[in-house]
């Protein structure tokens, strides 16, 4: 029988005493205890305390959760005893660290639990709420339909994980072991069979060499399948919460796929990847999941809730990662981004490639103003603006990016048409089965392919249509403001294309009046974290942000380096400074000898986290990240104009005029164009009257009159912010069925 050839992810781009001691050590910084922040009060002499180490105490899933019992120096910790809901549990308890023991508690009931710790008359409880494996704890009811998709999932020795056992998706979780081969390919290890002649060795951040042997665990959390996988060697003892593994450093990565479009109705059939050669010889673990792939699930509260399911699997099953890194591209970078910032502690540090702040702010405003335009530069009023005119008025750095994007703007459309063009296009989905169920004029009944509708449970229903409520709006957006007062186009272009570009009806057709946000799902857009705030966990986050330049493209390119700069911008705005968010651009992606500059940023990455963590100094969070931030850790880009590359330290921003800014120029987006300003976090801007000296070109008294008409409320006042949003709720929001920090 011929074994399976192995390729990389597609969609991707010790002993036990000294282990717990890390882990107790650590424990506050890396898990998603009740100090996700790492803050944790001094414990006093006489006092006996209970931390959960894998997940908050509210949000347990799967009926088990590892415990961690600390005692002061007055108590003797060989005489604790613990119990849950009155049952004795002492025996599931190992010694860890220093006057501490760490167990792994099971068979939690669902619902409420007690686990209760005490030793001579000393005592300590914790209440515990468990919920099913199958979530949701925080993202609200199930998406149904929903379609399982284990049978087409191919794990990493070859095989398939077959039907699912219930209507969750469910499978049992399986073990395999594969190894990285001399030839550069990960091959199934049959553990039975002497080890391979082309057995390649690795050589960990720590300097440990070991067989190139990874351990892939393949199971299914929140109606997703995950993997974890880590350097292990099966003739070791099994890795488990007390015992590390030769070959994981003790640190993790979890990486996400791309994507968006296609986006919602499916299980997935691969996560973002977990065999990533470099990340597992330098020794990290990597574990992923199929809803933290964008393209099959493009709802960034399922993906943090995900992230919090997935970690405190893995925390059960190995204990308390020193740190966690998220990375990502494209739609990778929103989960990095928004988990980061709304769910701290499930991140570390982040290291994104082609990044957005959101898919709900300035990608969709991007995308749905780039389908207004190309419908009126080709079918409203062909051949009034030259190709150059419209690139000027869109602002992308190349023409081919307006027909581009209108078809990227297929995620918030929910009608396909046999006849409809392809910049028009709308409701794709994944599998065949959700196609005759799609939504149309009729089929009203069907199910909407959207970003909104994907995500009911923040936006809710707008009364009016019956549909998922939209944070878009357009009205009081003056396209093309600035290409007019710089003289790129004429007043009348300008007033043409303000009176005749409209807006999109519920089902994206274009009608002739501008459209307006429902002002309830604007207010949970911004509020709730949708719209990357910025000023929450980021404020205290390393950040790397790496990237290819494709602002030239000559077909275009949704992944604008704008959308970069805007993360920065909100990040100013919130925090004062972004000092802990650092930008790369142009290098070469990888981990050997030919493309290096990726293993570099990781490796930077995990001086910059280990410096935060030994910080135990007064200073705030966002302060540490900043004074531990490596000193050769700076903006930077590569200048391969030459013979060889040179990479160039210098400060980037949006208009700069340094090396990098002319290697590597920035454009804005039609939001910008029309004055918005850099954070594009804008729904529904508030209106003021028009005034003349917002205008560099002089209107007649008939131009003006016209431009009234065209603007009866007013125009955007880009300088007050949201006109909707009341002010950010705070971290780890639920929309259910939690009922702690529920959204307002």
């Amino acid at each position: 029988m011929t074994r399976p050839h192995l390729h990389r992810s597609a969609l991707a781009m010790s002993s036990m005493v000294g282990f717990v001691a890390m882990l107790g050590a650590c424990a506050a910084q890396g898990g998603l205890g009740a100090n996700p922040d790492g803050a944790e009060d001094d414990l006093r002499s006489d006092e006996l305390r209970i931390e959960s180490l894998s997940t908050k105490p509210h949000l347990v899933t799967g009926g088990d959760v590892l415990l961690r019992v600390e005692a002061g120096d007055d108590l003797d910790l060989s005489g604790v005893s613990v119990s849950l809901n009155g049952g004795d549990v002492t025996n599931r308890f190992r010694p860890g660290g220093d006057r501490e023991l760490i167990g792994l508690v099971t068979d939690l009931r669902m619902g409420d639990n007690e686990i209760r710790a005490s030793i001579s008359g000393t005592e300590a409880t914790m209440e515990l709420t468990n919920y099913p494996i199958s979530g949701p704890i925080i993202s609200g009811p199930h998406e149904s339909p929903y379609f399982c998709q284990t049978h087409q999932f191919t794990t990493a020795g070859g095989g398939e994980l077959g039907p699912a056992l219930d209507d969750h998706c469910s499978i049992e979780t399986r073990v395999e072991y594969v190894y990285f081969s001399s030839d550069g390919e990960f091959e199934p290890l049959d553990r039975s069979a002497p080890r391979p002649a082309d057995l390649a060795q690795a050589t960990t951040l720590e300097g440990q060499t070991v067989p190139f042997i990874v351990r892939v665990e393949t199971g299914t959390v929140n109606r997703a399948i995950y993997e974890t996988a880590m350097l292990h060697d099966p003739s070791d003892p099994e890795p488990d919460p007390w015992t590390r593994s030769r070959g994981w450093n003790g640190k993790l990565v979890y990486t996400h796929g791309g994507g968006c479009r296609e986006g919602w109705f499916v299980q997935g059939d691969a996560t973002g990847g977990v065999l990533r050669e470099g990340l597992l010889e330098m020794g990290y673990a990597l574990t992923s999941a199929s809803l933290n792939v964008f393209g099959q699930n493009c709802n960034d509260l399922l993906a943090s809730e995900t992230h919090i399911m997935v970690k405190e699997r893995f925390v059960e099953r190995y204990g308390v990662p020193i740190y966690t890194i998220a990375t990502g591209s494209s739609g990778g970078s929103y989960q990095s981004h928004q988990t980061a910032d709304n769910y701290p502690g499930v991140f570390d540090g982040l290291i994104v490639a082609s990044s957005f702040p959101d898919v709900t702010s300035a990608t969709i405003f991007t995308l749905a103003d780039a389908r207004l335009l190309h419908h009126y530069f080709t079918t409203v009023a062909p051949g009034r603006f030259t190709q150059e005119e419209q690139r000027l008025v869109s602002g992308f750095g190349s023409w081919g990016s307006i027909p581009n994007l209108s078809r990227g703007a297929a995620r918030i459309d929910p009608t396909y048409s046999a006849t409809a063009s392809d910049e028009q296009q709308g409701s794709e989905v994944s599998l065949p089965a959700l196609e005759a169920m799609r939504y149309s004029p009729s089929n009203p009944d069907g199910i909407r392919a959207t970003v909104y509708d994907h995500t009911l449970n923040v936006y809710g229903v707008d009364e009016s249509t019956g549909f998922a409520a939209r944070p878009l709006d357009n009205r009081g957006v003056q396209y093309g403001l600035q290409v007019l007062n710089s003289g790129g186009i004429t007043k009348a272009q300008f007033l043409a294309l303000n009176r005749e570009i409209g807006g999109f009806d519920a089902d994206l057709n274009h009608v002739p009046e501008r459209h307006r946000a429902h002002p309830d799902a604007t207010r949970r857009a911004l509020d709730t974290g949708r719209i990357l705030n910025g000023g929450a966990g980021l404020s205290h986050t390393p950040v790397i942000d790496y990237r290819e330049y494709r602002d030239h493209r000559e077909a275009g390119d949704i992944h604008m380096i704008v959308h970069q700069f805007t993360t920065r911008a909100r990040m100013e705005e919130a925090n004062g400074h972004a000092a802990n968010h650092v930008m790369n651009i142009g290098g070469l992606w990888g981990f050997t000898d030919e493309e290096p500059d990726l293993g570099v940023l990781f490796r930077q990455m995990d001086r910059w986290i280990s410096s935060v963590q030994a910080d135990d100094g007064p200073r705030s969070p966002s302060e540490k990240v900043v004074q531990a931030r490596p000193s050769d850790l700076v903006d930077n880009c590569w200048d391969t104009r030459g013979e060889g590359r040179v990479n160039v330290r210098e400060s980037l921003a949006f208009d700069g005029t340094g090396v990098c800014s002319r290697l590597y120029p920035a454009y804005p987006t039609p939001r910008h164009v029309a004055g918005a300003p850099l954070t594009n976090d804008v729904v529904s801007c508030p209106l003021r009257p028009l005034d003349r000296s917002d205008y560099s070109v002089e209107f007649d008294d008939h131009e003006w009159q016209a431009l009234g008409e065209i603007f009866p409320e007013g125009v955007c006042d880009w300088t007050r912010g949201d006109l909707h949003a009341e002010g950010y709720q705070g971290t780890w929001l639920s929309f259910g069925p939690s009922e702690v920090n529920r959204a307002r």
